[in-house]
């Protein structure tokens, strides 16, 4: 794999994060930089862990994984999502947890799951991809912390709303793009 596509391949797996994390940024009371780290290092050690992961299952068994990690991200995003809804909706000033973020970090880093798989298949530099992939990630859910706080003192719950409605939204895509559209 070239460095762009590296790069490239880093920056598209780090999108699910960022929004995730925008989200996540909504929900929070006023995360400050030290909090919007802490998101973006629990995001970016799920997303490079994920593709050794699935790097290892692809050596092992690769039909078996593919043919149903779309379902396992749709029901993480979308308890998730709900949950958040749920959460702004009942007016609780409750704060996100940790164990949410963990869950929501492996819903959203479920295709580079699929990715590590594919790179198994490639031979690519594991190591080197699943580095930049955390990295960029980390990047990624730090800035979508810090610009979901911004808008959730702006917008208020309806910002939680609309964080919870994306993750919904985009386990739904990744199923769909999986089960209708391979």
């Amino acid at each position: 794999m070239t460095p762009l596509a590296i790069a490239t391949l880093a920056l598209a797996l780090s999108i699910d994060a960022f929004v995730a994390a925008l989200g996540r940024g909504a929900q929070s009371a006023r995360p400050g930089l030290a909090a919007a780290l802490s998101t973006g290092a629990v995001f970016g050690a799920v997303e490079a862990l994920t593709p050794l992961l699935g790097w290892a299952a692809g050596l092992a068994a690769a039909g078996f994984v593919t043919a149903i990690d779309h379902w396992i991200a749709f029901v993480l995003l979308t308890l998730v999502g709900a949950r958040m809804v749920l959460h702004a909706l009942a007016k609780s000033t409750r704060p996100a947890t940790t164990g949410g973020l963990v869950i929501t970090a492996l819903g959203s880093s479920i295709d580079a799951f699929a990715v590590g798989i594919s790179l198994a298949v490639l031979g690519a530099p594991i190591l080197v991809v699943a580095l930049c992939i955390g990295m960029t990630t980390l990047a990624m859910a730090t800035l979508g912390t810090l610009a979901g706080a911004s808008l959730g003192r702006r917008f208020g719950r309806w910002a939680e709303v609309a964080g919870g409605v994306a993750l919904i939204a985009l386990g739904t895509g990744i199923l769909v793009e999986h089960t209708l559209l391979a």
